[in-house]
């Protein structure tokens, strides 16, 4: 299989070349320049993108995710049979996924009819990510995702646990989007408002996808741009 590999934490990061070894050292890098965490779906349409190649397998892209999906497809890599976005630190669940660059990029896929597929790895109290770890634990529900038919339309968003015991084997759980609102506090400063929500304190549907990775499995969940009949 050939691979798109792109994220929005940036091409420096590191979960990034945790996704590529996961994928066995396969597939093209093409992720954006900079940090674009909660960029969304954001596309730059109003100026010259740069693209600067690093080496045979990596170019830094000037623009957002979804820019690194469209420029991959179209000019840079257009035999990708899969865009696989992330591994992103930190977890895109439930509502997080309409904000999430990590997200976007795969639906961007989805919608060049390529699937894809997003991975995160929570973080669980601020403990560092074990990125060895997280690498084997993607190729695991990467081998599992890739061995199912795909659909137009249609891409997975992966989220790993952080569980206190790293040697503990979390199952693959197939679930729903969580249905429940992000935390909404705020702490008043005078004129200035400063979001105080704590992630792991978020509500959760039973059995949906916050829920199965706070409790220690890996959350996938089947998403679609469009209803299940369009060629």
């Amino acid at each position: 299989m050939t691979f798109v590999i792109t994220n929005d934490d940036g091409i420096d990061a590191p979960g990034i070349w945790a996704l590529r070894k996961a994928l066995g050292d396969r597939g093209i890098i093409i992720a954006p320049l900079e940090h674009h965490s909660g960029c969304s779906h954001q596309l730059t349409t109003h100026r010259s993108i740069r693209v600067e190649q690093r080496s045979s397998h990596a170019y830094a892209v000037a623009g957002t995710p979804a820019d690194c999906t469209r420029l991959a497809i179209t000019h840079l890599y257009p035999d990708a049979e899969w865009v696989i976005s992330g591994i992103n630190e930190g977890a895109n669940l439930g509502t997080d996924t309409y904000t999430s660059g990590t997200v976007a990029a795969v639906r961007e896929a989805a919608f060049q009819r390529v699937p894809g597929i997003a991975i995160s790895q929570y973080i669980h109290r601020r403990r560092p990510i074990d990125w060895e770890r997280t690498s084997q634990l993607a190729a695991k529900v990467l081998d599992k995702l890739m061995s199912l038919p795909t659909e137009p339309g249609l891409f997975w968003n992966v989220n790993l646990p952080h569980p206190e015991d790293e040697t503990a084997e979390p199952e693959i759980i197939f679930c729903a989007m969580c249905t429940q609102p992000l935390p909404t506090e705020y702490v008043i400063e005078g004129e200035h408002y400063r979001y105080a929500g704590r992630f792991g304190d978020r509500r959760r549907d039973p059995g949906a996808d916050v829920d199965v990775c706070f409790s220690g499995n890996i959350a996938v969940t089947a998403m679609r741009v469009w209803p299940n009949d369009v060629p």
